[in-house]
């Protein structure tokens, strides 16, 4: 089956704060990329259906550099929650890409997932 990932994921162990509404929970960052993130399913995980959206805040190690994004829920698997970054401020896009660009090594792999991503978000909506 051929790899249908567009963005290269790399671990990345956080403590990071899952936000919606008025409810929040703890968890930890495992991976990232560009456009994703997992998580450890909080054990005290519970989440309207109906309403997907979050926000997650986590820092960069042994730094005050706080990461915010607007993440949508994908998939929620028993000991795993899935992200989709649906919106990043443009600082913490800028450490997220640096973040990456650091663990990935390959900085002709990291462009041409720059470009995609520049591609995926001039997409229209369907």
């Amino acid at each position: 089956m051929p790899e249908r990932r567009k963005f290269s994921r790399v671990m990345y162990r956080a403590p990071a704060i899952l936000k919606q509404d008025e409810q929040e929970w703890h968890a930890h960052v495992l991976d990232l990329s560009l456009k994703g993130v997992l998580l450890t399913r909080p054990d005290n995980w519970q989440s309207d259906p109906e309403h997907e959206k979050f926000l997650l805040v986590f820092y960069l190690h042994d730094s005050d550099v706080e990461l915010d994004m607007d993440c949508i829920l994908v998939n929620n698997c028993e000991n795993y929650l899935h992200l989709y970054i649906d919106h990043i401020d443009i600082d913490s896009a800028s450490h997220l890409k640096r973040l990456v660009e650091l663990n990935v090594g390959n900085d002709a792999l990291l462009h041409r997932e720059l470009a995609q991503l520049a591609d995926h978000i001039a997409e229209p909506e369907s």
